[in-house]
C-alpha cells in the first residue's frame, strides 16, 4: 500500500513539474484578437496579461468615443478568451484532457 502512495506522490510531483514549466512557456505565448475590422489589436500572452493594444488612427474621432471604447473592450475580452483557451489547451496535453479543479 505505502508503495502505491509513493508512486502517486511521484507522480503528482512530475505533474506539478510539468504544470510549472507550461506556466513558463505560456508567458511567453502570444495571441492576437482583431475587432472591429482590424480597426482594434489587442495582444495578451499566454497568462492573460494583456500587452499591447494597437487603434487605427482613422477611429479615433472625439465624436465616435463610444465605439472606440467598445471595439477597446471586446478587443480585450477576445485576448483574453484566446489567452484562457491557450492555457487551457496546454494543461489538457499535460492532464490528458481531464478537468482539474481551479486550472483554467
Amino acid at each position: 500500500m505505502a508503495k502505491g502512495m509513493g508512486d502517486i506522490l511521484k507522480q503528482a510531483q512530475m505533474m506539478q513539474s510539468k504544470m510549472e514549466t507550461i506556466q513558463k512557456e505560456l508567458a511567453n505565448k502570444r495571441v492576437e484578437a482583431s475587432v472591429g475590422g482590424g480597426m482594434v489589436k489587442v495582444t495578451a500572452d499566454g497568462q492573460q496579461n494583456i500587452l499591447d493594444i494597437k487603434i487605427s488612427p482613422e477611429i479615433i474621432k472625439p465624436e465616435e468615443a463610444d465605439m472606440l471604447q467598445d471595439l477597446v473592450l471586446s478587443g480585450v475580452q477576445e485576448a483574453t478568451k484566446m489567452s484562457r483557451d491557450l492555457a487551457a489547451k496546454e494543461m489538457s496535453a499535460l492532464t490528458g484532457g481531464m478537468s482539474l479543479p481551479g486550472m483554467f
